[in-house]
């Protein structure tokens, strides 16, 4: 199936539903609402499922990863973490955090053939080095959606997340 129909699947409407909203609904166990700079790691996506995931090749696979996590840095510059500093990590090799009051980790990261987003958030003390919260591994699953627009969705989710663990509403 060449790119799971795009232009069909593509016109369905996505619809988000995150099997567990535990995670989000915590108070962060250490107050960053006065974080100024936060450096954003990458969503390091294992570019060697592309065959589990429909694609024909490694560098297909590799093109959505970067463009997932350039439209994810956009909607936590623009969305979620608005008003903040933000550094963002070039690659998945790129964890210099140095000079921010604040690092974003994602790990345990994968998307499944469900289309259903995994991934684990740390908020890390750059300066220290030390764990201040952690978002556990989730599963975020888009229903009647592409591979593409399903992770685009589910990435709002995290987003949302990051948000209220950084910036708490009082």
């Amino acid at each position: 199936m060449k790119r799971f129909n795009v232009t069909a699947i593509l016109l369905l409407l996505c619809i988000v539903s995150p099997t567990s909203m535990k995670a989000g609904d915590k108070k962060p166990t250490v107050d960053m609402s006065n974080v100024k700079t936060i450096f954003v790691g990458w969503v390091n996506l294992d570019p060697d499922t592309y065959r589990v995931l429909d694609y024909d090749t490694k560098a297909e696979w590799a093109e959505v990863i970067d463009e997932f996590n350039a439209y994810f840095q956009g909607e936590l510059k623009t969305n979620y973490l608005a008003g903040r500093t933000l550094t963002m990590a070039k690659n998945k090799d790129d964890e210099n955090a140095a000079g921010n009051d604040l690092y974003i980790k994602f790990t345990d990261v994968s998307e499944d053939k469900g289309y259903r987003l995994h991934i684990a958030v740390h908020f890390i003390d750059p300066k220290t080095n030390t764990e201040l919260a952690v978002i556990p591994a989730e599963r975020y699953g888009a229903h009647v959606c592409g591979l593409v627009k399903c992770m685009d969705k589910e990435i709002d989710k995290v987003g949302e997340l990051v948000s209220k663990q950084v910036s708490p509403k009082k």
